[in-house]
């Protein structure tokens, strides 16, 4: 499962800068929807596209890396 690790990244964000960002701020920068910013963040290997993640990783100013996560799933054998 790939996880979006955009809570952190948020939660960083808004320690360096010292304010609240909202998904709603987040929402109007990246020209993302709160309801999408909202399901990447609070659903578990939520299946989001690449504009999506693209758009985060340009506002987060980060590479797809730092932004996803991989987890093997619990029934793989490897």
């Amino acid at each position: 499962m790939i996880r979006i690790r955009l809570t952190q990244m948020l939660d960083d964000k808004s320690f360096e800068e010292k304010r609240r960002i909202s998904l709603k701020e987040v929402a109007q920068k990246t020209g993302l929807s709160q309801p999408t910013l909202s399901r990447v963040s609070n659903i578990p290997g939520y299946n989001t596209n690449t504009d999506t993640i693209n758009a985060l990783c340009k506002y987060f100013n980060c590479s797809p890396g730092e932004l996803l996560e991989f987890y093997p799933d619990e029934n793989d054998s490897k």
